[in-house]
């Protein structure tokens, strides 16, 4: 089969890899495309030219090709909307002269560029979103601009489409609600690279002291703050956070800033290290390091970070909902708990860490979840059953 992913807003080609949101949508892209390709696909990735790219394409793996188009774009200009017009005619070029059997749009912008070049050519075009807006508007994660524009186009996007991927079931029903035939809707979940995510390997240094590790943006600050006050009712534990900017210019910035003032006044200042940019070489390591994995994000359809702590055979703490409600199992591969209550969270993990052996249970059934559930051949193919419904409704 031949696949055009459209991903307006990627860098797929090889660069310096980050263990920060930012970067994992570049990761994903590049997984699922070489798991398409190993499957015996043929797949061209559309991307957005990045300013400064002298060559406009390159080959991924073999397979997989990547091709840069419209106008070049800075990577740090996130208005990705106006940007649209100027991506869909050469989009629509090339996929006249080199017509795939599919067309899978990757995030919002990139679906109303794909429906809008591939609309003369009869083209079949699957959707998957990501990030639908709707959950954050709830949350009050959505004000005004760019987001409050999605929030009407993505309902409307979704029924345009073939077929719409959902990361987990709490997004298929976000799209249900908005008017997304449910007919439609096929849940296929974000993998891990169980390749380089496993239990056997290295492990970061340590102190003799129970490490909970995060990994997020130092912007998340009210999920940083309740981990902060979960860390104040749990003694002797330490607590290592990575995201954010290098280590080396961490006090430079103001969210590093804001939350080292919190550890303070919460006296947990001496137990928390903030580790900054995590290379993505050192994250399994980190991620083996650690007796348990905390993630308190709100909304998090893909969960990419908590798989990647799975695979590793490391136990998860994670807020009940999006993918994390479909990726842990709880009491069995980790908990889940309520975002915003401290004391519960805190109560909780002073139960898993009094019982060492119920905690290496919860590890090793967490690496085998991840490797039978989420391992990107696995997940290729369910995709590539998404392309084949899509393509037989427009036969």
């Amino acid at each position: 089969m031949k696949i055009a992913l459209v991903a307006q807003h990627a860098v797929p080609l090889p660069r310096a890899e980050r263990a920060t949101p930012d970067a994992e949508d570049d990761i994903r892209i590049r997984d699922l495309s070489r798991g398409l390709a190993t499957d015996g696909h043929d797949v061209t990735v559309y991307a957005q030219r990045p300013a400064g790219d002298p060559l406009g394409h390159g080959e991924l793996c073999p397979g997989v090709t990547v091709e840069y188009l419209g106008p070049a774009a800075d990577r740090d200009d996130y208005d990705l909307l106006k940007r649209v017009p100027g991506f869909t005619a050469p989009l629509r070029d090339r996929l006249g002269e080199n017509p795939p059997d599919v067309v899978h749009a990757l995030r919002w912008t990139s679906g109303l560029a794909a429906l809008a070049a591939a609309r003369d050519q009869r083209l079949p075009v699957v959707q998957s979103f990501a990030s639908l807006c709707l959950p954050q508007r709830r949350h009050r994660l959505v004000q005004s601009g760019t987001g409050l524009k999605r929030l009407r186009l993505v309902p409307a996007i979704g029924r345009s489409a073939s077929a719409v991927v959902a990361d987990c079931e709490d997004e298929e029903s976000e799209l249900a609600r908005a008017g997304v035939p449910r007919r439609s809707i096929r849940v296929v979940p974000c993998g891990v690279d169980t390749q380089r995510f496993m239990p056997e390997g290295p492990a970061a240094a340590c102190d003799t002291r129970p490490r909970l590790l995060t990994v997020t943006s130092l912007e998340s600050y009210d999920e940083l703050a309740t981990l902060l006050r979960t860390l104040a009712q749990v003694p002797d534990v330490e607590l290592v956070v990575a995201g954010g900017p290098p280590a080396s210019l961490l006090g430079q910035d103001p969210a590093y800033r804001k939350l080292s003032e919190l550890a303070d006044t919460l006296g947990v200042a001496d137990r928390v290290q903030f580790a900054g940019q995590v290379a993505r070489d050192d994250l399994p390591p980190l991620l083996r390091s650690a007796d348990l994995m905390v993630s308190l994000a709100q909304y998090d359809p893909a969960g990419m970070v908590v798989l990647e702590a799975m695979a590793c055979g490391t136990p998860v703490v994670a807020a009940d909902g999006g993918g994390y409600g479909d990726a842990v199992i709880d009491a069995v591969t980790g908990i889940l708990v309520p975002a915003h209550r401290p004391a519960l969270i805190a109560q909780r993990i002073r139960q898993l860490l009094r019982h060492p052996m119920r905690l290496a249970a919860f590890g090793v059934a967490a690496a085998d979840r991840a490797r039978s559930r989420y391992a990107w051949d696995r997940i290729a193919r369910e995709t590539v059953a998404v392309y084949d419904h899509a393509t037989a409704l427009t036969a």
